[in-house]
């Protein structure tokens, strides 16, 4: 018996497959929400760059903007920038940057702390500036740890060892102390990479509230304190680390100018350790080898 064909039903069809002309359509975008659409999505990758264009201190000026940006107060990163680009200048031997000369020892004495250690580094980069030797030695003086070690390191270039003590102090920890008694309600963690000026800990001392920020960039190293704990004044709250390119300079610097006395300080650089790096290891070893050297040929 031959098997007969039943013919299918339009309800018997598999599945639910419909015309392109029956299937059901969504509202659709309208042209003005799509324009609007992109343009968000466009800015939110625009400005982060506009961002960073206009804080990037690599970003070349021109000598109009370079005059402009150097006496820009109401715009710190503006001078900062401006000073940078004329390091660059020095370094390149262009001697246009002694335009600006000037304007170097004015803003030694820059209220703000991130300008003064800026220009203290870059008057270094010139020994025959006129008047830097000076400046930076008034510098070694400055209230700030980072503007005095800039000030020290750039005197070495001029052959001046009088900011030694500085030198080596680049190399040590830093505690940062509470300044008064309260509560601390929130802390780094030990191992955080902290850049200079960055919270640490928050204190609430009755209705004050102390930010508790880093003098300079490097890592916590310890944390005396937890959340939630009482703090006296001057207790220790954390120790920081210095950075690996302070600590590279410093031993670059002690390398010339360092004496046996500093090497304890130099030592534990040395280290093997996963937070020294092979560079400032070697370094570390160099410039002990040639303070050793410097003092046994004066014993002679």
């Amino acid at each position: 018996m031959s098997a007969q064909l039943i013919p299918l039903r339009s309800d018997d069809a598999v599945g639910d497959v419909k015309s392109p002309e029956a299937r059901p359509t969504g509202p659709r975008m309208s042209t003005r929400n799509r324009l609007l659409f992109f343009l968000t999505a466009w800015l939110i990758v625009l400005m982060p760059f506009l961002f960073w264009w206009n804080t990037w201190f690599g970003r070349p000026l021109s000598d109009k903007q370079v005059g402009e940006y150097l006496c820009d107060n109401n715009h710190p990163r503006h001078i900062q920038h401006a000073i940078v680009q004329l390091g660059q200048r020095i370094s390149q031997h262009d001697p246009i940057a002694a335009h600006w000369y000037p304007d170097l020892l004015r803003l030694a004495s820059h209220p703000r702390e991130e300008v003064r250690s800026t220009d203290a580094w870059v008057m270094g980069q010139d020994p025959t500036g006129p008047g830097f030797h000076d400046a930076l030695s008034k510098m070694l003086g400055d209230p700030s740890l980072i503007v005095r070690g800039n000030a020290a390191l750039s005197l070495v270039s001029f052959g001046d060892n009088s900011g030694r003590e500085q030198v080596v102090s680049l190399l040590e920890p830093i505690s940062v102390i509470s300044p008064s008694g309260g509560r601390i309600t929130d802390s780094a963690k030990v191992g955080t990479p902290v850049h200079q000026g960055g919270l640490v800990a928050t204190l609430i001392d009755g209705q004050q509230v102390h930010e508790l920020r880093s003098p300079i960039s490097g890592r916590v190293r310890t944390l005396e304190v937890t959340t939630g704990s009482n703090a006296g004044p001057g207790t220790p709250i954390a120790t920081i680390d210095p950075e690996e390119q302070q600590v590279w300079e410093a031993l670059r610097a002690l390398y010339l100018i360092g004496r046996v006395e500093d090497l304890p300080a130099i030592r534990p650089y040395q280290r093997e350790l996963p937070e020294i790096s092979d560079r400032v290891r070697k370094q570390a070893l160099e410039t002990e080898r040639e303070i050793e050297e410097r003092a046994n040929k004066r014993a002679d």
